[in-house]
Order: structure tokens, then sequence, then C-alpha cells
């Protein structure tokens, strides 16, 4: 957190011989909020929040963009309530989460959703509609900027977390940065962090896995400014920023600044968990960029990226052994061969040698297939950064599921390989029976 304050005060220092002669917004110790209803692109509406510092009249505004999920945390309403605080309407409004499930969302949409949200908050007496633009956190960091790259009446643009990469590559480094938090190495990782998630971007279970923000960053004309944090866990700090950097280089855009801060603005003590309030200087630092504009975006100034545990890496495509199609079929040789061994008493043909071994076969696939399946389905679905003792930088049930896996191996090399012999003297009919 010290260098998160450090860094804010350089920055701060850096702003202010940039912006001398320009006065400082004055923090407001008195803020409203009025509900409002907005139609959005398509037709349907919604409602929102107005947060506004008492007695506003023709002041800058901003549109906050949800992160992933419903939208309906309190962090938006804190944010909301330091741009008031900061002489800054904000708008924080209700998520269109028709239709939004984690196989199914349109960033195209949601960005139109914000550009109506910004239309209604032009629409207001308490704004100046020329000073008027967007905020995007997480997944924000992709629609926020599409939405700005669509419309000149977005006047600036705030990102917080955002991705320079696609969602699939990302997630898969934020699961690979829990476990290497958690002190989990090897197999775990590839198998559950990685390639649980080119399972369900393989079979369509992804929503815009593969989309690519850099296109839409060369397109901005707007001011920019974007925050990272030294701790961020769920956006890779680091790799963003340059991405970030390097897609405005190349549009030949100066008028960005970069400075560093923690994932949602607020503070935490190992990037994971978040402590009450925002971090210290995250509203003000916001603030005094949005009221010093443009002045405060003329001169960039990029700070130095935020180191990661490791960089992201892209998602290799499956093959064709571990496409869906490929999985289903060897789920039904696997039922195949199960309901093969439950015949066994009518079809002489299919009889085993010897049923014991057969059973533990058939056990251990059975556990082995379930426990796999469990293990990644909470591993896609929750963020626990502790799973338990570890062995061998393995979870004792990932360790256990290893050696469940290893004994259905032996089972079917030995019921595969072994001959069946005719004891002597036992009639044929009675040993194929077992007897």
């Amino acid at each position: 957190m010290s260098s998160i304050v450090r860094r804010i005060a350089v920055f701060a220092a850096l702003l202010a011989a940039v912006c001398h002669g320009i006065p400082p917004a004055h923090a407001q110790d008195d803020t409203t909020a009025v509900d409002i209803t907005f139609t959005r692109g398509d037709g349907t509406t919604t409602t929102g929040t107005v947060h506004a510092p008492a007695g506003a009249n023709g002041r800058p505004g901003v549109v906050l963009v949800h992160g992933s999920g419903d939208g309906r945390s309190s962090h938006y309403d804190l944010t909301a309530d330091a741009f008031a605080r900061a002489g800054i309407v904000a708008l924080s409004y209700d998520k269109r989460t028709e239709g939004y499930t984690p196989a199914h969302r349109d960033y195209s949409l949601l960005a139109d959703d914000a550009l109506a949200g910004l239309a209604a908050l032009r629409s207001r007496p308490e704004v100046d509609p020329a000073r008027v633009g967007l905020w995007g956190l997480s997944e924000g960091g992709w629609v926020a900027p599409l939405a700005a790259s669509r419309s000149p009446d977005a006047a600036f643009l705030i990102t917080i977390g955002a991705n320079s990469g696609p969602p699939a590559a990302q997630q898969a480094w934020a699961n690979e940065t829990r476990f290497e938090a958690a002190g989990v190495r090897g197999s775990m990782i590839d198998t559950l962090a990685r390639n649980g998630i080119r399972q369900l971007v393989g079979a369509g279970l992804f929503a815009q896995a593969d989309y690519d923000p850099i296109p839409v960053l060369e397109q901005i004309s707007q001011p920019v400014l974007a925050i990272w944090g030294d701790k961020d866990r769920l956006t890779p700090p680091g790799d963003s920023l340059r991405g970030f950097q390097a897609a405005f280089d190349r549009a030949g855009k100066r008028n960005y600044t970069l400075p560093g801060a923690q994932h949602g603005g607020q503070p935490t003590t190992d990037g994971f968990d978040k402590l009450p309030g925002l971090a210290p200087g995250y509203g003000e630092l916001m603030g005094e960029w949005v009221n010093g504009l443009p002045h405060s975006a003329a001169v960039p100034q990029v700070d130095r990226p935020a180191e990661q545990g490791h960089p992201v890496r892209g998602l290799e495509a499956l093959a064709w052994w571990e496409s869906t199609p490929g999985n289903l079929l060897l789920l039904a040789s696997i039922l195949l061969a199960f309901g093969g061994y439950a015949l066994r008493g009518t079809v002489r043909a299919w009889q085993l040698p010897d049923r014991r071994t057969a059973r533990i076969l058939i056990s251990t696939a059975l556990i082995g297939t379930g426990g796999a399946i469990v293990q990644l389905g909470y591993i896609l679905t929750s963020r626990a950064t502790s799973f338990g003792p570890l062995l061998f930088g393995r979870t004792l049930p990932w360790l256990g599921l290893q050696i469940v896996a290893a004994c259905a191996v032996i089972a079917l090399g030995y019921v595969v390989t072994r001959r069946p012999r005719s004891p002597s003297g036992v009639s044929r009919g009675a040993w194929a029976d077992g007897r």
C-alpha cells in the first residue's frame, strides 16, 4: 500500500507541475442522490442513480460502466460518491442482465447501454454536457473503451483494472495467480487453471473469450486515465499497462496517463481481499484529473508497470482429442464399457476372468471422472485462495485423484492384457460363470 501512496504522490506532483494555474477541485461535504429512469438503445428501460455535489450546476460528469456480474455491488455507489465529493456528477445504473450469462454476453450491446447512460446524464442540469465521460471497471475496461470509440459525446475515459488482452487469457492468468499464491505447483495448475478455461472456450461456454481490445484502444481520441494496482490479482497489471501504452503509441496518441492503484480501487493486504473504502488518494486522483482536463492529459505520464508473478500466456487451441466431441466420445465409450460389464452375466463373450479387478477399474474410473469434474467446477466458480494442506505442490484431493487415476490405469491394463485360462478339471460353463 505504501508503494501506491508514493505513486499517487508522485503523480500529484507531476500533475501540479503540468497544471499550474488550474484551480484544484474542492472536496464536497454534501452530496445528493437522485434515482432516474432512461431508455436504452433497444427501447428497453433501466434505472440509475445520479450522485452529485449539493447544488451542482454545469459540473463534469461520469457514467460508471460495470465489471462482470450483475452490477449490484455497493462498490459502484462508493465510487460514485467519491466522484461527487470531488465535484463530479456520477451516474451508476442497473446493468443489463437479460441474456447475460458466462456463456453469453455482448460487449457491443453493453457499450450501447453505457452510451444511453451517457446521453441521460448529459441531459441533466447538474452537468456540463461537453464534459461528461465514461469510467469502466474490469470487464467495463473492455466495454467503456468500445463505447468511447463510438461516440464523440464521451469527453474522456477512465479505466480501473482493465485488460489489454482477451478475456480467456486473463481468466487463465487469474486462476494461475490464485494457485501460485496458495503454493500449488505442477500439473494441477495446467490441468485446472488453464485447461479448464480451454475446455470452456472450446465448448462455447466462455462468452467473448477471444475479444481483442487493442483495435478499439487504437481508435480512441479522448483523454484516457487508466489505473492498475501493484497487487491486482484479477487483471495482469504490468502486461495490461504495457498493452495500453503500446496501443496508444501506435495510434500516435499522447494524451493518456497510466498511474498505478489497486484492482477495484480499494485497499488490500494481499491483492485478494478487499478492505473497506477506497485506496488512499484514489478518488482524489480521478477527481483532480477530470477537473483539470484538458490540461491534466496534455502531457503523457506513464507509471512503471507493476511486477507480476508470471506473464500472461495465450491459450492454445484444443487438439481434436481434447475437443468437446472428443470428450463426449470418450464419455460414451466409458458408459458403453460400463454397460458391457453390467451385462457380463448374459453375454458369455463379455465375461471377465477377474471380477475383482474389473470392479476396481469401474470404481476408480467413476471416482476419478466425477472428482475431476467437481474439482474443475470448484476452481471455475469460486475465488478461493487457500486449498488446504499441500503435498508435492498438490492439494490432498488432487493428489488423491491422481492416485485413483493411476489405479484405474493399472486395473485397465490388467483386465485388457490378462488371458482367460480354464482351470483343469473345471467345465467351461462353470469357469465362465466364475464358479
